[in-house]
C-alpha cells in the first residue's frame, strides 16, 4: 500500500533507539524526509547512518539536542536542511521518567516528568500545527504509555504527566480547525515493547523479587496474549500508517498496542 506521504517532511523524537527509531525507519522507507532528534550523540550518529541506508533517496537529518528544553527545540527549528517550522509530521517521543514510589519525589521530579511527557508535546504540537492547518495535511502522532489505560502502580509519575497530555489532545484533536483541516492529532500507546525501557522498569522487580532480569521477563511475557514482547518494526508500521493520507479519518484517538494484554473494553 502507498501511503501517499512520499516527500512529506518529519520531525521524530528519541529516534536514535527504540521505539523513535522504528517510527523514523517506517518513515524513511515510505519515502520520507526525516529528522531524528536525540540527546546522545553516539547513538544518533549511528541511527543517522543507518536511517540513510535504508533509502538514499530521502533527505535525512540528525540534531543532537534535550527537545525538552527551549533551546534543544530552537535547534531543530533552525537545523539547515530542515523545513524550519513546516513539518507535515511530528511524533513526539521523550524517555519516561523513572520508576519509583510517590512518597520518594520531589516537586521537582513531578515538574520534570511533566516538561518531558506533557508540556514538550505541547509545545511541539503549538509549533506546527496552524502551519499544518493551512496547508492542509498534517500527523500529529504521540508516543505515550499504555499506562494511561492501565496504570502502573510504579510509574506514577509517567502515569500523571502523560494522562495530561491524553486530555489536552483529546480537545485538540476534535476542533474544527484541526480535523476540519485534515490535521489529524493521535496517541499511540505501546505495551511492553523489547527496549531498553522495559528493561529499565523490570530492574525494580528484579529488586523486590530477588529474581533474574531473565525470570522478570518470563513473568512479564505470561501477563502478554501474545506470549513475546513487541517489536519496533511493527510498532513504527502502525505509526506511519497513522501518519498516511487513508488516516485521515482517524483523529484524538488512543490507539493501545500491547499484544492483547489490556483486558478493558475501552
Amino acid at each position: 500500500m502507498d501511503l501517499g506521504i512520499k516527500g512529506k517532511w518529519a520531525l521524530v523524537g528519541g529516534a536514535s533507539k527504540g521505539l523513535g527509531f522504528g517510527c523514523a525507519k517506517a518513515l524513511v522507507l515510505e519515502g520520507v524526509n526525516v529528522c531524528i532528534v536525540a540527546r546522545t550523540q553516539g547513538p544518533l550518529d549511528d541511527a543517522l547512518k543507518a536511517l540513510k541506508a535504508l533509502n538514499p533517496s530521502v533527505t535525512v537529518v540528525a540534531v543532537a539536542a534535550d527537545i525538552t528544553t527551549e533551546k534543544g527545540r530552537e535547534s531543530v527549528w533552525s537545523v539547515p536542511a530542515g523545513p524550519g517550522k513546516d513539518y507535515d509530521i511530528v511524533v513526539t517521543n521523550a524517555g519516561g521518567p523513572p520508576p519509583g514510589d510517590f512518597r520518594n519525589w520531589a516537586r521537582e521530579d513531578w515538574v520534570k516528568a511533566l516538561d518531558a511527557n506533557m508540556l514538550t508535546p505541547i509545545e511541539l504540537i503549538k509549533a506546527t500545527v496552524d502551519k499544518m492547518a493551512e496547508r492542509g495535511f498534517g500527523r500529529i502522532i504521540n508516543i505515550t504509555s499504555g499506562s494511561v489505560k492501565a496504570p502502573i502502580d510504579n510509574l506514577g509519575l509517567s502515569n500523571g504527566a502523560r494522562s495530561g497530555l491524553t486530555g489536552f489532545v483529546a480537545g485538540l484533536a476534535r476542533t474544527e480547525k484541526m480535523a476540519g483541516s485534515n490535521v489529524t492529532i493521535n496517541n499511540l500507546l505501546p505495551g511492553a515493547f523489547d527496549t531498553d525501557r522495559i528493561r529499565e522498569t523490570m530492574k525494580g522487580m528484579v529488586q523486590k523479587t530477588g529474581k533474574t532480569m531473565d525470570e522478570v521477563a518470563q513473568m512479564r511475557v505470561k501477563t502478554i496474549p501474545s506470549g513475546r514482547f513487541g517489536n519496533t518494526d511493527e510498532f513504527g508500521s502502525t505509526c506511519a500508517f497513522l501518519c498516511s493520507q487513508h488516516a485521515s479519518y482517524i483523529t484524538g484517538q488512543n490507539i493501545l498496542i500491547d499484544g492483547g494484554a489490556y483486558k478493558g473494553t475501552h
